[in-house]
């Protein structure tokens, strides 16, 4: 009886300490995130949201379940997170399924990778969360989903509405910032040669985004145009004049009105070709001398040490002005309908008067004046980019507050 009764003893310490180190043991965390690399803002959802980890929970263990990490974006994450464990091969997918406690969405234009968030909550029954999406009205297995989750943070206030009303009940929704806003990604190096080659002077230029109505992604990918692709290009071909026009007389102004450069720069690989045609091209010659034009493409690092070397930026994309917006640049944003509801978030931190749209032709006639504005007080624009920052920061410590409790064992 005495050695049975030690046994037991021995046993229920045994389990006892495996519990508790159980309970003591990092989180691990899952983001699945990084859908593809031919756009800089596409990228920088990913390491927005680790900076976040790394910021607010910095014990939890962290995997990368990506769609993409190429085109030299792996090499990117590794310097600046060397501790990123990335799953890649169907193996390590697997021990992540089987080893990590938490899986999180990260940020995208919807619930992107619902088929793996959907195996996730099959296959393992473990919480999950989803961090910075657009969702326009979800469809049954979608809003199902959702509601399954222990919170859902919507990047912009029309995707929340668009969920409450489809009827999603996760017990968390609410706004909560793309989370390319925590984007700290740096190239100094090569941001600073470019620069130099370009007589580009810190603090003495603007940054210009073009952009075609929908990314023509038979070109970036080589691949034949189908019937629905045809449709999208006479779309971008009936409107890119009315959509560029004014910016280029924006870039007129402020060449002409202040000491400011303008840079042509792209956030997709197809929009190196659209400023040339669209913006450069149609300069008069002693305007063209002083727009610098960006001739290659780049990487999230890269662009973001020049947005904060930049007295702002304005244009027909999103994702560079929250680039610039995390890290206190002022930022324009120009929208039309084939972008989605995205763009108002500009609303849901502040910057209504920096956000346009282009299919209304009374806030197109306001788009060069702003600009102007923002170019010759920069310390007006320079507050209010400050003050935006500051209530996505807000944001960013509830959500990962939210996030926090979410990890606790049950």
């Amino acid at each position: 009886m005495h050695r049975r009764a030690l046994l037991e003893t021995t046993l229920a310490a045994v389990l006892a300490t495996a519990l508790s180190a159980e309970e003591k043991r990092p989180r691990r965390i899952l983001l699945r995130s990084s859908w593809q690399t031919v756009n800089i803002g596409d990228i920088a959802h990913t390491p927005g949201v680790l900076a976040l980890l790394e910021q607010y929970l910095p014990d939890a263990e962290v995997r990368l379940w990506p769609s993409s990490v190429a085109d030299g974006v792996e090499a990117m994450l590794r310097r600046r997170f060397p501790k990123l464990v990335i799953a890649l091969s169907a193996e390590e997918k697997r021990a992540a399924l089987a080893e990590c406690d938490f899986l999180l969405h990260g940020s995208g234009p919807s619930l992107v990778g619902q088929k793996e968030v959907a195996r996730w909550h099959d296959e393992t029954g473990k919480p999950f969360g989803v961090y910075g999406i657009t969702q326009g009205k979800p469809d049954a297995a979608t809003a199902a989903l959702l509601s399954a989750a222990r919170f859902v943070f919507f990047r912009d206030s029309v995707s929340l509405k668009s969920a409450q009303e489809a009827g999603v009940k996760a017990p968390i929704m609410a706004f909560g910032p793309d989370g390319a806003f925590a984007c700290d990604l740096t190239n100094d190096q090569n941001a600073l040669a470019f620069m130099a080659a370009n007589g580009l002077e810190a603090g003495r230029f603007l940054c210009c985004i073009p952009r075609l109505r929908y990314t023509p992604y038979w070109l970036i990918r080589r691949t034949t145009m189908t019937a629905d692709m045809e449709k999208r290009h006479e779309r971008n071909e009936q409107l890119k004049e009315h959509d560029h026009a004014p910016l280029r007389e924006a870039i007129c102004q402020i060449v002409r009105g202040t000491d400011l450069k303008v840079l042509l720069c792209p956030e997709d690989q197809s929009q190196m070709a659209v400023g040339r045609e669209m913006l450069l091209n149609k300069l008069p010659d002693d305007v063209r001398a002083k727009v610098v034009w960006r001739e290659k493409y780049w990487l999230t690092d890269e662009a973001v040490s020049t947005y904060t070397r930049s007295a702002g930026l304005f244009g027909l994309e999103m994702h560079s002005p929250i680039l610039c917006i995390g890290h206190g640049i002022p930022a324009i944003v120009c929208r039309f309908a084939e972008q989605t509801s995205k763009g108002f978030m500009w609303r849901d931190i502040g910057l209504d008067d920096w956000l346009f749209d282009m299919d209304n032709e009374d806030e197109v006639a306001r788009v060069v004046p702003a600009v102007l504005a923002l170019a010759k007080d920069p310390a007006a624009a320079r507050a209010k980019a400050e003050a935006a920052r500051e209530r996505v920061r807000e944001h960013q410590r509830r959500t990962m507050g939210v996030l926090a409790e979410s990890l606790r064992l049950p």
